[in-house]
């Protein structure tokens, strides 16, 4: 049974997923809304559970560890290597960071949770038009270095 003050925890871990998820929906990347959702609410149940099986005064931080381990292999799998470079990492990063937003809501620290949650959305959004904007100057570095191999 779900305890009152954790229903809280569950839907801000919903919403602060769906918020990320959305812009990377949005852009077309393979781990987008419902995946987002879904790990962030997953590691805030987690978090939840571990809590609730912690013998008073026990402590939790054994699920902890291992959401932080399991998240970062299945980030791990996001990542593509090919001949023109390594694809994915800011998908495996924003993976990671999800889980880590829902383990802060099953912990009840929504602050932190709600604050990364909109640095998340600047990096990925505000960095992304920087980003965008240094992208000629790295394939024009890029063509030189391979003209001179």
């Amino acid at each position: 049974m779900i305890m009152p003050n954790e229903i809280p925890g569950v839907l801000l871990a919903v919403i602060f997923g769906a918020v990320i998820g959305l812009e990377r929906q949005l852009r077309g990347k393979p781990a987008g809304l419902r995946t987002n959702i879904l790990i962030c609410l997953g590691s805030a149940v987690f978090t939840i559970i571990s809590k609730q099986m912690a013998e008073p005064g026990g402590s939790f931080t054994r699920i902890a560890a291992q959401i932080v381990t399991g998240v970062g292999f299945l980030g791990a799998g996001a990542i593509i290597q090919d001949r023109g470079g390594i694809h994915g990492l800011t998908t495996a990063a924003t993976i990671w960071l999800v889980a880590s937003i829902g383990m802060a809501c099953g912990a009840h620290l929504y602050s932190l949770a709600f604050i990364s949650t909109i640095i998340a959305i600047v990096v990925l959004i505000g960095l992304a038009k920087i980003t965008k904007f240094m992208e000629p100057s790295r394939a024009k570095h890029k063509s030189e270095s391979s003209a001179e191999q």
